[in-house]
């Protein structure tokens, strides 16, 4: 059932905020068109602290950030500001180039919160991955929820179990939360090429071998699988149709490296629509260095 086990790779990204870097692997760069994956936290901030993500850009992917607790303030450079909840997709798609910043908001940066989450990347298909960029705001009620053997089912984005969620894909894929009580029995699509699942909290048991929280488990594909809860789990089942190579260079994916090397040009030079009332930035980082000569 399992083809490779991942484990989040501890990364500290300043000002205390520590994440679980799961993709890309060093032998496993997607799951369907998911290249990049990220545990945040959990995160306490006390009151008067919080966290300041500056404006960065985007290009050839969409990104969602799926809270358990706490709040981000979204602002983005077409005009957009949004508080993201527990709950709720914010479904933003850079396309052929978008910036924004996540910040503190003025409420939590005064009483201090816990930040928990998950914030993941689709690469967009080759055909898309010019788009003009858009952001899309679905509250809770707005998502299909399904709740059968002692575990509810929230599909994020994509289609599973008959039901089809509101954000607006270009591919085909599934993304859902599953909070699950001890002894549930979950079950995970098998309509889709590349599939995976991540334990954030808890433990899960497959094929009778318990896997601990931190652990994304890539599937064989076309597989039934279905796991159980020996206590109370949070678990995110995702996947869809394989996307292809990709280049990554920080925030920037495309399918062609060229492309990539305009988009830092665009961004070293100022070319890029920046957010409205920010002034400050995320300079382009340094490539990276080329390891010495061995002697």
């Amino acid at each position: 059932m399992i083809d490779r086990i991942i484990d989040a790779r501890r990364r500290d990204l300043g000002d205390g905020f520590v994440v679980g870097r799961v993709l890309p692997a060093p032998f496993r760069r997607t799951v369907g068109p998911f290249i990049f994956f990220d545990h945040m936290g959990p995160a306490t901030y006390a009151p008067g602290a919080g966290f300041d993500v500056r404006p960065h850009p985007h290009i050839g992917l969409s990104t969602v950030t799926w809270l358990f607790e706490g709040e981000i303030m979204h602002r983005d450079s077409l005009g957009f500001v949004q508080p993201i909840t527990p709950g709720a997709v914010n479904w933003m798609t850079a396309g052929r180039g978008i910036v924004h910043s996540e910040r503190s908001s003025d409420a939590t940066r005064a009483s201090g919160q816990t930040l928990h989450g998950i914030q993941a990347w689709i690469a967009l298909p080759e055909g898309a991955e010019e788009v003009e960029p858009g952001f899309w705001h679905h509250p809770a009620d707005m998502l299909p929820s399904i709740t059968f053997d002692g575990a509810k089912r929230t599909l994020i984005a994509g289609s599973a179990f008959h039901a089809t969620a509101p954000a607006a894909t270009h591919s085909p894929l599934f993304y859902i939360d599953v909070d699950a009580e001890p002894g549930a029995r979950v079950q995970l699509p098998d309509d889709h090429a590349e599939r995976a699942l991540y334990v954030a909290e808890g433990a899960i048991e497959l094929d009778g071998i318990r896997y601990d929280a931190g652990k994304m488990l890539v599937l064989t594909p076309g597989a039934p699988v279905h796991f159980i809860t020996p206590g109370r789990a949070r678990v995110m089942l995702l996947g869809g149709a394989p996307i292809g190579e990709r280049h990554i260079f920080w925030n920037l994916v495309s399918s062609r490296p060229e492309r990539i090397e305009q988009a830092k040009r665009d961004w070293a030079e100022g070319r890029f629509a920046m957010v409205p009332g920010e002034t400050d930035f995320i300079p382009l980082p340094e490539e990276p260095k080329a390891p010495e000569p061995m002697s």
